[in-house]
């Protein structure tokens, strides 16, 4: 409740402070800009016209509906996967035991048999196997045991069977066999006790890090966001760089910028839009799984969730300029819907081959491999990190040649830019472009 009341009060706030602002602005308010706002424009200031660019873009981004809509998506659907479980986990069916003699002991073994099972046992003392037989068949109870000898159920319990039921007897049967044979074997009863407290021993890592489940857990939801994203964002750039193509503003604009400070504002703009929706998320699942008590995060450490951010970022820098490159091709939207499927094929193949990986847990030769290719490695490397397949010289060598992949696909996607975007009237081939290339780095050789 607390949550709810602190949430609702920064709604209120930031509706007050956008209604004020607002205002100011029809009323030609000549009021002190904010600090923020200050710090944002030495910003884009010291980034020239790319800093421009990057603001219009961030601009037109954030106050789009897809962008809403989209975040507040995500949001409900992160949320929902961090507190249904738990609604899940609290609605445990519950088995009523008839018991018949016994003793502390039979009542310890219905305990650790129902754990076993995923129910809860709630006891009810019978005086005789005759009066257990009858509440069964009254429906009183679910289960009778006899003297830690027999279980008793009203109809058979096949093998097949997949009730809560079926579960907990399947437990029970093999743990009074056990305390059967301990007092065969002449245990006392302290010993009997001492045998029934045991505990698994500790399972330790040489490798630090999470544990197997939360880093598994952390590592799919990595993953659907960063496909998610990736795709997201990187049709953002293909888009608009076709509209700006086919309304012909892009012209306007070259005649103000050069190509690559356009081409690098709007990348550098959207992915700046990017980063702040991962963090938003992130910071999203890590609130509402503390407030609920959500283990699907619990043990996830930071450098899983840091890793997580970073590839987020690779895998944008290194995919933004093949898209740019390609909008810059097209003019239309039936030849966008041609490129879409071949572009995003690379990201389809890493985010299904990630994903079996980080449910099975048993990354294969080739998944390592890719770790280090760039149009892969955003969606391989979180996944070996999480599973504590990789040492930090590997994970940084991974990220290196990330960073160069990106800086040549970078030089090669503004020079097809640059010499595609003004060309209109039909779709530019890939090949059009590159044979124009090659002859204007021959020609001055042919001149002479």
């Amino acid at each position: 409740m607390n949550l709810v009341l602190i949430g609702a009060l920064v709604v209120v706030v930031a509706a007050l402070r956008l209604s004020r602002a607002r205002r100011r602005r029809r009323q030609g308010s000549s009021a002190p800009v904010g600090v923020g706002r200050r710090l944002w424009a030495g910003a884009t200031a010291s980034l020239g016209d790319v800093g421009l660019v990057a603001q219009r873009e961030i601009r037109e981004r954030v106050r789009g509906r897809i962008f809403k809509v989209g975040t507040l998506f995500i949001l409900v659907g992160v949320g929902a996967a961090l507190v249904i479980p738990k609604i899940h986990i609290g609605t445990a069916p519950s088995e009523s035991v008839g018991v018949v003699g016994g003793g502390p002991l039979v009542a310890k073994v219905l305990d650790e048999s129902a754990k076993q099972s995923g129910t809860t046992v709630r006891i009810v003392p019978e005086q005789s196997q005759t009066a257990a037989a009858h509440a069964l068949r009254a429906g009183r109870i679910d289960v009778a045991v006899v003297d830690g000898r027999r279980i008793l159920v009203e109809r058979p319990v096949g093998s097949s069977s997949t009730s809560s039921e079926a579960a907990f007897v399947d437990a029970l049967a093999p743990d009074l066999g056990i305390l059967r044979a301990y007092e065969a074997a002449g245990l006392t009863g302290a010993q009997m006790v001492q045998l029934a407290q045991a505990r698994p021993v500790p399972v330790e890592s040489l490798q630090g890090g999470a544990s197997k489940g939360a880093a598994k857990g952390t590592s799919v939801i990595g993953i659907v966001l960063l496909f998610l994203m990736l795709t997201q964002y990187n049709s953002w750039i293909l888009m608009g760089v076709m509209q700006e193509k086919a309304s012909r503003v892009v012209e306007v604009l070259l005649a103000a910028v050069r190509p690559i400070q356009l081409l690098g504002g709007k990348v550098l703009g959207i992915g700046l839009v990017a980063l702040g929706q991962a963090t938003l998320i992130v910071g999203f699942a890590l609130a509402v799984g503390a407030a609920v008590g959500s283990d699907l995060l619990k043990g996830t450490g930071p450098q899983l969730l840091v890793s997580e951010l970073l590839w987020l970022v690779l895998g944008y820098a290194f995919y933004c300029w093949v898209y740019a490159a390609a909008g810059s091709l097209a003019e239309r939207q039936d030849q966008v819907q041609t490129l879409v499927l071949p572009l995003s094929l690379p990201i389809i193949i890493a985010y299904v081959f990630a994903l079996t990986t980080a449910e099975t847990g048993n990354p294969s030769l080739l998944f390592k491999v890719l770790a280090y290719l760039p149009p892969t490695a955003p969606f391989a490397m979180p996944v070996l990190v999480g599973l504590g397949q990789v040492t930090w010289w590997q994970f940084v060598a991974s990220v290196l040649l990330s960073v160069a992949g990106t800086a040549a696909m970078a030089w090669g996607a503004a020079g097809i830019y640059r010499r595609a975007v003004l060309r209109s009237g039909q779709r530019v081939r890939l090949g059009d472009v590159l044979g124009a290339s090659a002859r204007r780095r021959k020609a001055p050789l042919g001149a002479s």
